[in-house]
């Protein structure tokens, strides 16, 4: 395959992934639902055509850390802070930490009874499968608008960030002990640190940087300080929220003159339109590539099945319920469409890939992590479907 087929195929799917989001305003059919499918078409068409091309598993990988970076980052960019938000925030942390914790002791409860393994091995299978993706949810309800989009914001945001931490607890191989509690606490201590220094550091480079190449700069040591801190086993994610939610309310937070001096927050507040306009850029064109790679990854053949299916069905139908239970009975707040934006994605992919040998299961595969992605996704377009969007000042 010559250097021009290559580009025309890259340029051809950068198109189609906008046309995508073009129809996904029109249609409130998921955008990153169009792309799997459009990879497993791929994947098929290539079959027939008897042309194939193995896309291993560290690109994927690749691509949704850095998606996943700049998917959360260009969400904490359109959050604004304030007295009255608190209760949206404590809100969402809840449902996020609440409902993560309990479909993952469920499903992990669910595998140990049927295959038997070790409930260690039951649990790090079944976060990837309880996770709540940002990657999908955040682009997906660009569209709502209000509380409804900023809680689903919030909410997919703590939930990745809470899922890291539950699996990097499941991993450790002092797991169920009472010393896995005190590293579990250093840890979450350790990010905390982490967050408030490097968004400083971040911030401070933002404020001061002159040159004409200055926002893939600090996309390069916002990715270096996620890497560090992630070989760590730290939750880096947080420090992507924490710098996001920073520059984007810089005006709230630096109060006093001394800081004012250092961190320049007016010559931020120039730099953020610009700022938000390339991570959004950036986000779209890594969000494309990894999606049409992992549709295309999947084989069609595999997912025909009628145990598959029934696995698949089974497990979203327990997620389901159990959020059903919280936003009902718990929380007691709206149902449409916050039960059914829960969609799994990118995060699930990435902690999936990230089981240690030892601990994967054999029957808890790709095709069926794929199966649990694609319903997850339709139930989202379903819960876009019955959403009515909010009126607009202007509009009659």
């Amino acid at each position: 395959m010559g250097p021009y087929t290559i580009l025309i195929g890259l340029s051809l799917a950068v198109v189609l992934s906008y046309l995508f989001d073009l129809a996904a305003r029109a249609t409130k059919v998921p955008s990153v639902l169009m792309l799997l499918l459009a990879g497993i078409a791929l994947n098929q068409a290539a079959a027939y055509w008897n042309f194939s091309i193995v896309v291993p598993s560290l690109v994927l990988q690749l691509l949704g850390i850095v998606g996943l970076i700049l998917i959360v980052l260009e969400g904490s960019l359109d959050l604004r802070l304030s007295r009255d938000k608190l209760p949206l925030i404590q809100r969402s942390f809840l449902a996020a930490s609440l409902i993560m914790v309990v479909q993952a002791g469920v499903i992990a409860w669910l595998l140990h009874l049927y295959l038997g393994a070790s409930w260690q091995s039951c649990l790090v299978n079944a976060v990837p499968l309880a996770v709540v993706s940002s990657a999908v949810a955040i682009p997906s309800v660009a569209g709502l608008g209000g509380d409804k989009q900023e809680f689903i914001i919030y909410e997919s945001t703590f939930s990745d960030i809470m899922g890291i931490m539950l699996f990097n607890f499941a991993v450790q191989d002092n797991f169920a002990q009472g010393w896995s509690v005190v590293t579990f606490g250093r840890d979450v201590i350790a990010i905390g640190v982490v967050a408030v220094l490097s968004t400083a550091l971040l911030v401070f480079l933002l404020s001061r940087l002159r040159g004409h190449i200055k926002f893939f700069l600090l996309f390069a040591f916002l990715i270096l300080i996620y890497s560090l801190a992630k070989k760590l086993h730290l939750s880096s994610l947080v420090l992507v929220l924490v710098f996001g939610l920073a520059v984007n309310n810089v005006d709230l937070l630096v109060r006093s003159a001394r800081l004012r001096r250092w961190l320049h927050p007016k010559q931020l507040m120039v730099e953020l339109h610009q700022l938000k306009s390339i991570t959004a850029e950036s986000a779209f064109l890594i969000r494309t590539f990894f999606f049409l790679l992992f549709g295309y990854s999947i084989t069609l053949a595999h997912l025909i099945s009628l145990t598959l299916l029934l696995q698949g069905l089974l497990i979203v139908a327990v997620l389901t319920f159990i959020r059903y239970i919280y936003l009902r009975f718990v929380a007691k707040s709206d149902l449409i469409p916050e039960l059914f934006i829960a969609p799994k994605g990118l995060i699930s992919v990435l902690l999936f890939y990230s089981i240690p040998p030892k601990l994967l299961i054999g029957e808890v595969s790709e095709n069926i992590l794929f199966l649990v992605i694609l319903l997850t996704g339709i139930l989202m377009m379903i819960g876009l479907q019955l959403t009515r969007r909010p009126p607009v000042l202007g509009e009659y």
